[in-house]
């Protein structure tokens, strides 16, 4: 079957492992596992991350890539897969290591992909399989973040850092959605306006002074927007961390205002299948959607890379399959 794969790891030039070419068919699954037939995958940043080896090891390449998808299961049902393997609650077995798709298992960015059968989940039929490919990574991650670790709600006032990203996009619009005052940074003014389009009251300079504290900051970018997330916030306000696209390092950790200011410092991590199946019925019944800023089919898989890799996108990539 056609596939994107990694076929080796590079740290400063992570697109040279991408390969594009036939792969086995899932094979020799438990019991308990099923195929779905791939309609649309979405490209995340830990596809990228992939590609320099983080979170896999080289004796687990060739690699197919891709966290998320819809499709359409063996009895012709359309689906959504939950991407997490693993003990999320509700594992597949005692034993069995909580895990992304493509760290440990084949991905999705393929025409076929083996999953659990606790994995998967009946997609909205008002959900196009491009809209719903854009749920499980990015939005469920910005879902949970926002309605589970933020301690927020409606009328309080929250940053998204670095508008312009998967993860960014969702929690303006679902934030606007549910009531919250939704602030974003972005170097780039273009993006800035567009942020405003989805639903946030005010759009700002990266590091630029803010109205007012902040009750929650949303924080996937890292170093480079760290200190300015901590000095954004409320006394007793709450910064969620996802990510650390710019380095994990930042030059100052702000311990002392943390500290003195009873900040909260709180760790997300994707999010459970009960959470992803309460964000599709959210979606579908508030007609909120994902924000497709392309859809390519999966033979241009590099185009879209590329794109990510230069932060050349507003909302997610998405790879159709035949």
């Amino acid at each position: 079957m056609f596939a994107a794969y990694a076929a080796r790891f590079s740290q400063e030039h992570p697109l040279d492992g991408l390969e594009l070419g036939d792969r086995p068919e899932p094979a020799d699954l438990p019991d308990d596992w099923t195929v779905i037939d791939v309609r649309a995958a979405s490209l995340n940043h830990h596809d990228l991350w992939t590609l320099r080896g983080v979170g896999i090891t080289e004796q687990a390449l060739p690699m197919i890539l891709g966290c998320d998808a819809a499709g359409v299961d063996p009895q012709g049902n359309e689906v959504v897969i939950h991407s997490v393997i693993g003990a999320t609650g509700h594992g597949v077995g005692p034993t069995e290591r909580r895990s992304l798709l493509t760290e440990r298992y084949q991905g999705t960015f393929a025409q076929r992909v083996a999953v659990p059968a606790w994995n998967v989940l009946p997609k909205p039929p008002a959900l196009s399989f491009e809209e719903a490919a854009c749920l499980p990574t990015a939005w469920l991650t910005a879902y949970r973040m926002l309605f589970g670790q933020a301690g927020v709600g409606p009328g309080d006032s929250v940053l998204v850092q670095g508008a312009g990203g998967g993860v960014a996009t969702a929690a303006i619009a679902l934030g606007a959605a549910a009531g919250l005052r939704i602030f974003v940074t972005s170097r780039d003014e273009a993006k800035r306006k567009r942020a405003l389009d989805l639903g946030a009251e005010g759009a700002f300079p990266s590091g630029a002074r803010l109205p007012h504290r902040m009750d929650a900051v949303l924080e996937t970018v890292g170093a480079a927007t760290w200190s300015h997330s901590i000095k954004s916030l409320r006394p007793g306000g709450t910064v969620v961390i996802s990510g650390a696209t710019s380095g994990q390092a930042p030059p100052s950790a702000e311990l002392n205002r943390i500290f003195f200011l009873e900040l909260k410092v709180v760790g997300s991590t994707m999010g459970s299948k009960e959470e992803l199946a309460s964000l599709l019925s959210f979606c579908a019944t508030t007609g909120i959607r994902p924000l497709i800023d392309e859809a390519l089919p999966l033979e241009r898989a590099v185009e879209g890379f590329t794109r990510l890799a230069h932060g050349d996108v507003f909302g997610k990539i998405v790879f159709t399959v035949e």
